[in-house]
Parts: C-alpha cells; structure tokens; sequence
C-alpha cells in the first residue's frame, strides 16, 4: 500500500447478534483494500487469540467479502513475534478485533507492534476495529484501578490511528466510561458508536457515521454535555 494514510472504520459490533448475512459496512471497508477478496491480517490480543472469536469474526469478514484471513498470534508468552509482524506486514488490511482494551493494548507494547502499526497505517493499510479493537485504535481509553472508586480512574494511551475519543455499544449505560474518559481528558468530543454501527474517522479527524447515528458528548463549561446525533450522510 502507499499514498498516505488512509480513513480508519471503527465498527461497534452487536454483542449476541447471529447475523448471517453480509454486513455492508464491513463489505465497504474492506473494498477500500483496492483488490478483491483482500487478505486480513486478524490480531486479537484483546481476547487473548481465543480461537473460537477467531473463527466467528473470520466467517464474518469472509461473508463481506475476505478472502484468507490469518491470525497474528501475539498473547501466549510462546508467541512467535516474527512470525506475527510477517503475517501483518504481508496482509491487505489490518482487523483489530473485540475484547478488553486494556489487555490488548498491553500486549501490543509488550511485543513491541505499535510502531509497525503505525507505519503501516501511515503507507496506506486500511485499518478495520471492532468493539475493543476500535477503541484501540483512537486516541486513548479508561480505566480503575479499584472500580468501586471513581478517584483512581485515569486514562491510558492508544494507537491513535483513529484521532478520536470513543466507546461503542454502551447504551445500555448511556455511555458511561466514554462520558469518565471525557472528563479526565477535559478535552474536545467523544464518539458513541451504537450497536450495529461504525464511524469512518480519515487521518485529520474527520468523523462520519456509518449505519446508525452516533452519539456525540463534549466536555466543556466544566461537564460533559450531549450534543446532537452525527447521523450517515
């Protein structure tokens, strides 16, 4: 790939969902890889490579159109690094799956992936989040190191490929670690992606929704406050 970075989709995914058919948000995405059926490179420290995920997010990606997707094993402390950087460097796209963020970013650093990452994020490879995995490929995340205490919350570093803050599928909380994460950065808006849908976010950090309308908070004036919905054009 070459000419530049390229726009990141970062897709919430429907947690429980048994959707068998193609799913057109991830059927575009994937297009934007310029071939037909586009190898994936499938990294998926976040749920520690479970091979089950693997396999229902692979048969995903195939029915929108992938052709071989390959896992980029970086979690067990037998991973074969090499072998690893090999699979993502010859992949058409790159797919950052589900899971917990804080793991997954871990093991990134750990194995020492986040600049290869960049680099090839800014040659061109299109980039592909789900769930987790978008929130680490934007701009930072939260957590507690005692979750019964709001004081120890704090927010650690992301990819940034994505130059955003978001959460995605957390209706059911109304957004209630992206509205935190809003407040220990005091700083511009954070993205709220439904169930179901995705934002295409391009290097600038211009966002546009995907499939459903995404919330939109902002903290300012001291708080977080709810804007209007960004809707797809």
């Amino acid at each position: 790939m070459s000419g530049g970075p390229r726009p990141v989709v970062l897709v919430a995914g429907s947690p429980g969902s048994g959707a068998r058919g193609a799913d057109p948000i991830l059927a575009a995405a994937l297009a934007a890889a310029g071939r037909p059926r586009p190898s994936v490179a499938y990294i998926g420290v976040a749920s520690d490579d479970d091979r089950d995920f693997l396999r229902f997010v692979t048969a995903y990606l195939q029915r929108a159109g992938a052709g071989e997707v390959r896992l980029a094993a970086l979690a067990s402390a037998r991973a074969d690094v090499a072998e690893a950087r090999a699979v993502i460097e010859r992949s058409d796209v790159v797919f950052v799956s589900g899971g917990d963020v804080e793991a997954g970013m871990t093991h990134l650093e750990k194995r020492g992936l986040l600049p290869l990452l960049r680099r090839l994020h800014g040659a061109g490879t299109p980039f592909i989040g789900l769930s987790a995995g978008s929130i680490m490929l934007a701009r930072c995340w939260v957590r507690w190191s005692d979750p019964d205490d709001d004081a120890t919350a704090e927010t650690f570093p992301c990819l940034a490929l994505a130059p955003i803050l978001c959460d995605c599928h957390a209706e059911g909380d109304d957004w209630e670690e992206l509205r935190a994460l809003l407040e220990l950065t005091g700083e511009g808006v954070g993205y709220g992606i439904p169930a179901g849908g995705a934002l295409r976010v391009d290097p600038r950090g211009a966002v546009a929704a995907l499939g459903k309308p995404a919330q939109r908070f902002e903290y300012r004036r001291g708080r977080v406050e709810t804007l209007t919905k960004l809707t797809p054009a």
